[in-house]
C-alpha cells in the first residue's frame, strides 16, 4: 500500500512538472517576435523616387534634391551643375508617430511648394510573416509663379468649352503612389509602384496640343550593394498611354 502511495505521488509530480514545462515552452514561443527588417534602403529617397523606408519617430531631416542640366557645355557650367535646365528641391520631413512621415518642400521649377505624407501600411519582417513592405505616398503641389506666367502657357478652358477666370485652384496639382518593396538579402532590395497624377490646369505643347490632366504611371527601383560603402542604384518611371483617360487623340 505504501509503495502504491509513493508511486502515485511520483506520477503526480512528474505530470505537474511536464505540464509546467510545456506551459513555460508555450510562453517562450509566445514571447518570440518577428521584427521588421532593417535598411531595405538607406534612405526614404532613391535618386528622386520615394522608397518604402520611413525613419524613426521624431526624426527631422532636411532634403536637398538636385537635377543636372546637359553636360555639353563642360566646365563653363560645371558639367551641368549650374546649367539652365537644372532643378533643385529643398524639403523638410518629420516623423511625428510611428510609420507616418509628413513633409514640406519647395522646387525651383515653377516655384512649386508641396505638402506630402507617407504612411507605412505593412513592414516586411525577418521571418517573412509579412513578405513585403507596403507604403502609400501622397503630394499636393502649388504652382508659385505669377498668374501671367501661368496663363500665358496654359489652357483655361473647362470640359464644356467655357472660359474660366484664373483661380487659386488652378495652381494645384496632386500625386499619389502605392509602393511595394522587398529586401531579398543584404545586397539586393527592389520595389515597384503605381501612381496617379492630376493637374487642375495644363499647358499646351507644340502645335496647340494640350497635355492631359490625368496620368497613371508605373515605377521600378532597386539597389544592389557591391561593398559595405557602395551600391548600384537604378530608377525607372514610365507614364502609361491609357486612351480612356486621355483628352486627345495623340497621346502624350
Amino acid at each position: 500500500m505504501k509503495k502504491n502511495i509513493i508511486t502515485i505521488v511520483l506520477l503526480s509530480f512528474i505530470s505537474v512538472f511536464s505540464f509546467a514545462q510545456e506551459e513555460a515552452t508555450d510562453e517562450t514561443v509566445a514571447k518570440v517576435k518577428d521584427y521588421p527588417v532593417s535598411a531595405t534602403f538607406e534612405s526614404g529617397i532613391l535618386i528622386d523616387a520615394q522608397t518604402v523606408v520611413i525613419p524613426e519617430v521624431k526624426t527631422l531631416e532636411m532634403i536637398i534634391q538636385h537635377k543636372f542640366a546637359s553636360i555639353e557645355k563642360g566646365k563653363s557650367d560645371l558639367w551641368g551643375m549650374y546649367g539652365a535646365g537644372t532643378n533643385i528641391r529643398l524639403a523638410l520631413n518629420y516623423v511625428p508617430v510611428k510609420n507616418l512621415q509628413l513633409g514640406v518642400g519647395l522646387t525651383k521649377r515653377n516655384m512649386t511648394s508641396d505638402l506630402n505624407a507617407k504612411w507605412s501600411v505593412l513592414q516586411q519582417t525577418r521571418e517573412n510573416t509579412i513578405p513585403v513592405s507596403v507604403v502609400l505616398y501622397g503630394v499636393a503641389g502649388i504652382d508659385g509663379r505669377n498668374e501671367s506666367d501661368i496663363t500665358d502657357k496654359v489652357s483655361v478652358a473647362s470640359p464644356v468649352g467655357e472660359i474660366n477666370d484664373f483661380e487659386f485652384e488652378d495652381r494645384l496639382s496632386y500625386f499619389s503612389q502605392l509602393i511595394v518593396g522587398r529586401k531579398f538579402n543584404e545586397w539586393l532590395s527592389l520595389q515597384a509602384g503605381v501612381s496617379f497624377s492630376h493637374y487642375n490646369l495644363t499647358s499646351y505643347q507644340a502645335k496647340g496640343k494640350q497635355y492631359d490632366h490625368d496620368k497613371i504611371g508605373v515605377h521600378f527601383n532597386g539597389r544592389i550593394k557591391v561593398s559595405p560603402q557602395g551600391s548600384l542604384v537604378f530608377n525607372y518611371d514610365a507614364p502609361l498611354k491609357i486612351k480612356d483617360i486621355s483628352e486627345q487623340h495623340d497621346w502624350t
